[in-house]
């Protein structure tokens, strides 16, 4: 039986491609939403999923770092895509002939000095697969998607111009996450544990959690902060470190920290994804 890999999209979304990128062995299944996704994971409809969490240019995708603590699901690998957005059109259409262009607003934005350049109008739209779909059926020479390649694939539509985006480096990391944990890898390019806390309250807890950390020399790649429950007195925090628990250094740091914490949850450990350095 082939294994699935759910995401959140149309088919033809950027995460469909990640999943094909990363578990190009396993069927990717899209859902309307993140819930659903994890949901699936989680009822044995899929095996993995495959959930974005930030985006080199626009930060982290609102949502995802409530929902991680509350799936119950267990991080297992990280997946970096450069995101190459891609002007998709009608057979037969051409680029002077393309007066508008659908996508999503944060894909417009990304390509603002290619469409001023070329004076194409943009159009909001719901997403991006979406919108290479909706192009395809609404038979409109004169309009244009901001899309992956993939989207043209499914959809029947040709490439006018790729890799329009402003910034070169346009990159989204994508967590993966399955029902279990998986402990017992060791990356080629390192180790990365994710974990979730929230401090005690007492004065300085944050600086005295994040004191065994420097004092152990392990190294903090992202640390946020949100409101639990609407509660502004109630914050927790979302770590990425390099390392794993089983590290001399990272056992200690660990210790240090749950001394400090009120209740400390590691969401996964995981290799490093190459492209993350």
């Amino acid at each position: 039986m082939t294994r699935k890999i759910a995401f959140q999209g149309e088919p033809g979304a950027y995460s469909h491609q990640a999943c094909r990128d990363a578990r190009p062995d396993m069927k990717a299944v899209p859902c309307k939403t993140f819930e659903d996704v994890i949901d699936m994971v989680r009822d044995g409809t899929a095996d993995l999923a495959m959930l974005p969490v930030e985006n080199s240019t626009y930060g982290r995708v609102a949502d995802i770092h409530r929902l991680l603590p509350e799936s119950g699901l267990h991080i297992v690998d990280e997946a970096f895509v450069r995101v190459h957005i891609n002007l998709l059109a009608l057979p037969g259409a051409t680029l002077d002939g393309i007066d508008r262009a659908i996508s999503h607003t944060v894909l417009l934005g990304q390509c603002h000095n290619f469409l001023r350049e070329h004076g194409i109008h943009r159009v909001t739209g719901a997403d991006t697969a979406g919108s290479a779909k909706l192009v395809s059926e609404q038979g409109d020479a004169t309009l244009g998607a901001l899309a992956s390649e993939l989207a043209g694939e499914i959809y029947g539509l040709k490439v006018l111009a790729r890799h329009i985006e402003d910034q070169s480096n346009n990159t989204t990391r994508f967590l993966i996450m399955s029902r279990e944990p998986d402990f017992s890898r060791r990356g080629d390019d390192g180790m990365m544990t994710s974990f979730v806390f929230q401090v005690r309250n007492i004065p300085a807890a944050l600086y005295k959690a994040m004191g065994g950390f420097a004092t152990n020399g392990v190294n903090m790649t992202k640390l946020e902060s949100y409101m639990v429950g609407g509660s502004f007195s109630a914050t927790q925090f979302y770590a990425d470190i390099e390392g794993h628990p089983e590290d001399a250094n990272v056992r200690l740091a660990l210790e240090e920290l749950d001394y400090f914490t009120s209740d400390v949850s590691i969401l996964g450990v995981y290799p490093a994804d190459p492209r993350r350095h």
